[in-house]
């Protein structure tokens, strides 16, 4: 294929499969809850495909976004970093995940897989992949987070040695809330405006990140739903949600060009947890459970530095 004409439908194929095949494994994985389809249009070109669990068996809530919107321009915050993309016409698709279990004990994941072209006439267009799936656990167990870590690298093994460490650090310094001077989880995998190694490799990595989601996740699900939880647990679960509400207004690409773009608010906001709490300075106690994520799970490290 001319590395100039990306296939377009193909990647739109793709993640509609995979948007599918979350969906019910995650609905096979709850027993007990199913997802709501909301199919919308943009006003201002394209729609998508919202899918939302509530009040399931294990998820509080789940939600799971397919979108394919295009217009003239591009939105600030997609051409912010690469002025020579303004004024163009752009298509983007994508599917994006956000799962809150009710069990303070199962973590959040997020998952994003996306597809930009940029277009004008008389020039060869621009593309780019991105996305990546990063955990955020509320109670610190090492085999949970050195599997989900040990998934991204078998994933990214294909593509190089060196790709997971790369983008393994990128997602660590993505997700960091930086008025709070602390992560938002224990990390995975992010990657952007990937389109060095042409539109079939970096379509074949897209694939690669989307399919390894389930394989990383659903293990941490069936291992802790069935752990017993109580007042404290849920309520340290809910103040940290905060940290995932700040995460995702203040600083989410993804949200801000959703909401820049004219995209269904919806949508872009189904990501957010269905009760979070605030509390004033609070502080975990010492040698606790909580104060043991702070201490030794939120600081980016190398999980695998053991392992072959």
């Amino acid at each position: 294929m001319d590395e100039q004409q990306p296939d377009v439908e193909a990647v739109k194929g793709y993640l509609l499969a995979l948007q599918e095949r979350i969906c019910s494994a995650l609905e096979v994985e709850d027993g007990m809850g199913r997802f709501a389809e909301d199919v919308w249009e943009r006003p201002g070109g394209g729609g998508g495909r919202s899918r939302v669990l509530s009040e399931g068996g294990v998820f509080e809530q789940a939600g799971i976004n397919f979108s394919h919107v295009h217009g003239e321009r591009l939105p600030p915050s997609a051409s912010a970093h690469r002025l020579e993309l303004a004024g163009r016409g752009f298509q983007a698709m994508g599917v994006s995940l956000v799962i809150h279990p009710r069990n303070p004990y199962v973590p959040t994941s997020h998952m994003n897989v996306r597809f930009f072209i940029a277009e004008k006439a008389g020039e060869a267009p621009v593309w780019w992949f991105g996305g990546g799936f990063d955990l955020t656990p509320y109670y610190p167990f090492e085999e949970d987070v050195r599997h989900w870590h040990r998934v991204a690298r078998v994933a990214c093994r294909p593509f190089g040695q060196e790709v997971y460490p790369r983008f393994k650090k990128w997602c660590d310094d993505y997700f960091f809330i930086r008025h709070r001077n602390e992560p938002r989880g224990v990390g995975g995998l992010f990657f952007d405006d990937l389109n060095e190694w042409g539109f079939e490799r970096s379509f074949a990595f897209m694939q690669a990140v989307g399919d390894a989601y389930l394989e990383a996740y659903r293990p941490i699900v069936a291992r802790r739903k069935e752990e017993p939880w109580g007042e404290r647990e849920r309520e340290f679960q809910l103040y940290r949600r905060g940290r995932y509400v700040e995460f995702n207004l203040v600083y989410d690409r993804g949200t801000l060009f959703g909401l820049q773009s004219g995209g269904r608010t919806e949508s872009i906001l189904m990501s957010m947890p269905p009760l979070v709490r605030w509390r004033y300075n609070w502080q975990p106690e010492p040698g606790s459970a909580e104060a043991r994520l702070y201490e030794q799970f939120l600081p980016p490290r190398d999980w695998l530095a053991d392992e072959p």
